[in-house]
């Protein structure tokens, strides 16, 4: 790494600003990154509880789709950076995958910790500083301040890249505190809402207090025109889980507008109604309601309960096995940001150009959850956080060039 070589400040230490800081570094660049918690990627790892669900296998197009409002400005990203790439990645810090039942892409290890002790490793390699317990404080004559352990502490880098998260989860650091000092240098921001959160559903105090906490596996549930297929869990306030995420956003825009909304779901997807009905039909007259649901239809005392929010239990086969294949029931709204996996808002589309430089601060980059976009988790939440960093590191180099270009033909005139 030559002396002369151009400074960059990385603020944030989750995939995206690794990423952006790995990018940088690896094309000769100095690059420190700033981290306000004890430790990097802290909602990372937390992810990675989960199996570490890095990607999709899924042709391009669906995985397009599920960024919804925001797809025209994310393809780019994943032009630059897409699920093949990330998995290539990943093969090159020694942890190989595997494409799981569903078409998720998990490293072998299923946890997130080998991984990002690998990728620690490589940042060192490359030159990378990491200054933990360093947080941002906004701008002080121009220059990046943050208050650390030993005071205050100001940079003058050649280019700035702000990776500060969304406003989920803030005891893992993502509490856009960050957004008073872009609002003071004049940054457009569209205001936060949950995403990958669960559904409010006023329960009947028996289904809350005997079965919150217990998981519904194999459904299928419908939203409008939308059917996710996967696994809920019953809460205390409604229905979270995966299934339930994936549908997050349309319902929470449907509360939003109409104070409620329908979600449908199908108990048994695998099973057709004609088989139900028979099923049903076929057990004993004087068996008890629950010992059919059990026998016929393989339903444990969690999903019975559960039929049972929707009225009194239809007695004629037929009607039973609508109702286990249809069970509607209503939404009023979703959790708030401290309960969402990640947010929407953030840093909108028109203050940043192309370059994901913001338009209202030269040489300073966004990237990740702080800009205004969201999608399902299922891999595209970590794709697109991954591939936003590497988009916001072009964008510095040819920001850099640009500079440069500019200075030559300054001098030359």
């Amino acid at each position: 790494m030559r002396a002369d070589a151009p400074q960059i400040v990385v603020i944030g230490a989750g995939p995206a600003g690794l990423m952006a800081a790995e990018r940088l570094a690896a094309g000769g660049l100095t690059v420190a990154v700033h981290e306000r918690m004890p430790s990097v990627a802290r909602k990372f790892l937390m992810a990675g509880r989960g199996g570490l669900n890095l990607t999709h296998s899924e042709p391009a197009e669906a995985f397009l789709g599920r960024y919804r409002e925001g797809r025209a400005r994310v393809a780019p990203w994943l032009d630059a950076f897409s699920p093949a790439d990330l998995v290539a990645w990943a093969e090159g810090l020694g942890q190989p995958t595997f494409v799981g039942t569903s078409g998720r892409i998990f490293p072998r290890a299923l946890k997130a910790s080998p991984l990002l002790r690998a990728w620690l490793a490589r940042l060192s390699e490359l030159g990378v500083t990491i200054h933990t317990r360093s947080t941002w404080t906004g701008w002080r004559d121009g220059a990046p301040a943050f208050d650390t352990p030993e005071g205050e502490r100001r940079v003058r880098p050649d280019a700035t890249i702000l990776a500060l998260g969304g406003a989920s989860w803030p005891r893992l650091g993502s509490d856009a505190a960050w957004t008073p000092w872009l609002e003071a240098a004049g940054v457009t921001l569209s205001p936060f809402r949950p995403a990958n959160v669960g559904a409010d559903i006023a329960w009947s105090p028996v289904l809350r207090d005997r079965f919150a906490g217990a998981p519904l596996k194999g459904i299928a549930v419908r939203h409008e025109r939308t059917t996710v297929r996967g696994e809920a869990v019953i809460a205390g306030y409604g229905l979270e889980g995966g299934a339930i995420y994936a549908l997050s956003a349309a319902i929470r825009d449907a509360t939003a507008r109409k104070g409620r909304t329908v979600l449908t779901l199908d108990l048994k997807p695998d099973v057709t109604a004609e088989t139900l009905t028979a099923r049903l039909a076929a057990q004993p007259a004087k068996a008890s309601l629950s010992n059919r649901l059990r026998k016929a239809a393989g339903l444990d005392p969690a999903a019975a309960a559960l039929l049972r929010e929707a009225g009194p239990l239809p007695e004629t086969p037929d009607a039973l096995a609508a109702r286990i294949k249809g069970l509607a029931l209503t939404a009023t709204g979703v959790q708030g940001l401290e309960r969402a996996i990640s947010s929407a808002g953030g840093v909108a589309w028109e203050a940043v150009d192309d370059r994901l430089m913001l338009r209202a601060r030269p040489g300073v980059f966004v990237a990740g959850e702080m800009l205004d976009w969201e999608a399902p988790t299922g891999g595209y939440l970590l794709q697109a956080s991954f591939a936003s960093g590497v988009a916001a590191a072009a964008g510095v180099r040819d920001w850099l060039a640009g500079a440069v270009d500019t200075a030559a033909a300054t001098v030359q005139g």
